[in-house]
């Protein structure tokens, strides 16, 4: 059996977090991906990110030094590049992929709440695919939580050009939330948790405050 299927018959709740793979481990964005990682692992929930270096190995590693056993996963979808990155330390679960396709597929099928982290043109490819498949009902509406300081300037952009326009519709726009800090990620991914939990397939959060 496949990674994925033998993942997807547990029917854990797991967290996914995009994030730059070239971030440094002295980075606050670092330090601070590290620290939700941490606390995805102390909840017991399982973990997915791209396996590489950067955000994806402080969430990794966060998540290793706080779970009790590897009963709980920290999954690596890890892609084969020219440049060869190794899977990070932090992951106990590896599938790589010979294409980002596929690949962004897997986070799909896997995942209950997305956490997006800083990051490039990887980052941004990871968090609007996302968002589209959720925009057109081919997945279930769970939380896009967007953590750090370039997002409030995109959701402005967003609003100002592509809603504006109509381009897009105002339910589009509620599936992205935005959190400032750690505590107000984990908020979020707690109540996807509950709601996880009731088996309720759409997801619908009542603090307005992380609203865009």
């Amino acid at each position: 059996m496949g990674v994925l299927k033998k993942e997807l018959k547990k029917k854990d709740f797991r967290v996914t977090v995009f994030g730059s793979s070239r971030i440094k481990n002295n980075s606050k964005e670092y330090k601070q991906i590290y620290q939700i990682g941490e606390l995805i692992g102390e909840r017991g929930f399982d973990l997915v990110a791209g396996g590489g270096p950067g955000l994806m190995a402080a969430a990794s590693k966060g998540h290793k030094s706080k779970r009790k056993d590897n009963s709980i996963h920290s999954i690596g979808l890890a892609i084969k590049l020219p440049k060869e990155q190794g899977v990070n330390k932090g992951v106990n679960v590896v599938k790589e992929f010979k294409h980002f396709s596929e690949r962004l597929d897997g986070f799909m099928f896997l995942s209950n709440v997305f956490i997006v982290a800083p990051g490039g043109v990887g980052t941004l490819l990871e968090l609007f695919y996302t968002w589209q498949l959720m925009q057109v009902n081919q997945i279930c509406h769970v939380p896009i939580i967007l953590l750090g300081e370039e997002w409030p300037r995109l959701v402005k952009w967003l609003k100002k050009y592509p809603f504006k326009n109509n381009y897009f519709n105002k339910k589009d726009l509620d599936l992205l939330y935005v959190a400032k800090n750690c505590d107000e990620v984990m908020k979020i991914v707690d109540e996807a948790h509950n709601h996880f939990k009731l088996g309720k397939k759409k997801f619908c959060l009542n603090y307005k405050k992380y609203k865009i």
